[in-house]
């Protein structure tokens, strides 16, 4: 069967071989699905994923809404800034004429009668003809015009800013459905049975928090404070789904939640929780009180509200509801990275 080995070094390298083929035939890899606790840890991190990465959206959507504004203003200026040039560039055309009838100087005539009379009044002899009279005239035209020039620079470095945050937030939102979707595919791959099971317990884990969180906010009365009246506003809204964007009435994210909450109490907020961060004042996590508005992840992607007693309400992320949960120093993976009294 083997052919016999012709030294003693031959016979110990075939001994070898022959003593790691039950290795090797055991050794090939097989692909498995993911175990029932796997598959829920793997799906919870997508959804916290899919909304960190929906919060960053917001922020891109905002620079976007200014850089829009921003735009528009910058065009309706250079509009009245070219319709100044124009007036300028008439006044300078009829100055032309008239030195022309009036001293006769046909040699000048193409020149006079230019399309663009910066070339008439960039002649040196001509400029002689035309004096001092005429030099506020040709101020008025050349500072229009260097206005117009510096306008339109502005407006295209806006409109390249404008389309790079465009491009960013379609990245974002693509990146974010992509996670719901690998998720979405996990629990597909389950047994029938499993994700049956996996899925009625998230059910009535929900249910759970539903039922509690219901309770803390038909028990909590506040005061007129400005965080109170937030914190009535946001407890209100308990039950309410989780909608990327979604600033109510029954709809809400993180950061939706919390600007309209504050909202209500008088506070312009914008729809960005690592905008927000920057309205108010620091608080030490030893001396939150209702109301204050806790930040978490590196960079920012969550916001919620402190409702007291180590508790606060949030719209946390895809597939869940308005909730009151326990404060930790952890959201998901996200560390909690301060707080603002408004």
């Amino acid at each position: 069967m083997f052919k016999k080995a012709s030294s003693p070094f031959a016979m110990k390298r075939l001994f070898s071989v022959l003593m790691c083929l039950p290795l090797l035939l055991t050794a090939v890899p097989t692909w498995a699905a993911p175990t029932v606790a796997a598959a829920q840890k793997e799906v919870e991190r997508l959804r916290l994923e899919a909304a960190a990465i929906y919060e960053s959206a917001n922020e891109a959507t905002i620079k976007i809404a200014v850089l829009e504004r921003e735009t528009r203003s910058l065009r309706e200026q250079e509009g009245a800034i070219r319709g100044e040039l124009d007036t300028a560039n008439k006044v300078l055309g009829r100055i032309a004429i008239q030195n022309f009838q009036g001293s006769g100087f046909g040699s000048g005539l193409e020149l006079l009668l230019s399309a663009d009379p910066t070339k008439y009044l960039s002649d040196a002899a001509l400029l002689d003809v035309i004096g001092s009279r005429y030099s506020r005239e040709i101020k008025k035209y050349a500072v229009a015009k260097q206005k117009v020039q510096n306008s339109q620079l502005v407006i295209a470095d806006r409109v390249k800013l404008l389309k790079a945050e465009k491009i960013k937030l379609n990245r974002q939102v693509t990146a974010a459905k992509s996670a719901l979707d690998k998720a979405t595919k996990i629990l597909n791959s389950l047994k029938k049975e499993d994700r049956e099971r996996l899925l009625r317990e998230e059910a009535q884990r929900e249910n759970k928090i539903l039922s509690d969180s219901q309770k803390f906010a038909s028990s909590y009365t506040g005061d007129n404070s400005r965080g109170s009246i937030a914190l009535k506003f946001a407890l209100k809204q308990v039950g309410d789904i989780y909608v990327w964007a979604a600033a109510g009435p029954t709809r809400w994210d993180c950061s939706g939640l919390t600007m309209r909450a504050y909202q209500s109490a008088g506070v312009s907020l914008p729809h960005s929780s690592r905008i927000q961060v920057r309205y108010g004042k620091a608080v030490n996590y030893s001396s939150l009180k209702p109301g204050d508005l806790l930040f978490f992840g590196k960079p920012i992607s969550h916001v919620s509200i402190y409702l007291g007693g180590g508790r606060m309400v949030q719209a946390p992320r895809p597939g869940k509801k308005v909730e009151v949960v326990p404060l930790t120093r952890m959201f998901g993976s996200k560390p909690f990275v301060g707080a603002r009294r408004l």
